[in-house]
């Protein structure tokens, strides 16, 4: 499993209090469907029927780090919306992860930004979260497929770079074209030292 976190205390104050209705059922465009009841979808508006499996994958993060990273009715709108790109994915109708996708412009007041130097130029999306539930790691390749379409789709929407936070060293495991912008240390007071990377997207 890949996870790449920013402080959800900084996204929540830069997407400000977006309002969400919630509808009964997901709206979602389907990108990649298997024989075996696996899909990545896109959701284009979270509905009531999704809620509990995102809240319930959430506290995986909560158990890594604590509990400001539980998602749930009040905050949810603030990741799931039109302006990020929140891809899931769901096996036998239950949503088992997701990757939530920003253009880097959406941070630009962050001080960690005007480290890259792609800012303002609208070629690059930062992975702000990705995470399986536990007990679906490292079966049937569900996370690496997630990834992969989630790289591709955003390539196909004409990105040259994606970039992210990971724990220091797990970068280089990503494969070639991979650049090490940044290292932080005690990443927002999490007592750990995370690298910025940038990953360029042409080749893949």
């Amino acid at each position: 499993m890949y996870l790449s976190l920013i402080s959800f205390f900084k996204f929540t104050i830069l997407m400000g209090q977006l309002t969400l209705n919630i509808i009964e059922q997901s709206e979602v465009e389907v990108i990649a469907s298997s024989a075996f009841n696996f899909r990545i979808e896109l959701i284009l508006q979270l509905g009531k029927n999704d809620l509990e499996y995102i809240f319930d994958i959430s506290k995986d993060l909560a158990e890594i780090f604590d509990n400001n990273f539980l998602l749930n009715e009040n905050n949810i709108n603030k990741y799931f919306n039109n302006e990020t790109l929140p891809f899931i994915a769901r096996y036998k109708g239950e949503i088992i992860g997701y990757i939530i996708g920003v253009p880097i412009e959406k941070f630009e007041t962050e001080s960690w930004a005007r480290y890259d130097k792609n800012l303002g130029k609208n070629n690059t999306i930062y992975t702000y979260a990705y995470i399986i539930n536990k007990k679906y790691r490292g079966m049937g390749g569900y996370s690496k497929t997630l990834k992969k379409i989630y790289l591709n789709w955003v390539k196909k929407k004409n990105y040259k770079y994606v970039t992210g936070h990971v724990k220091q060293g797990l970068a280089k495991s990503f494969g070639n074209r991979i650049e090490i912008v940044k290292i932080f240390t005690n990443w927002y007071s999490s007592n750990t030292t995370f690298e910025y990377y940038r990953r360029e997207l042409w080749f893949l």
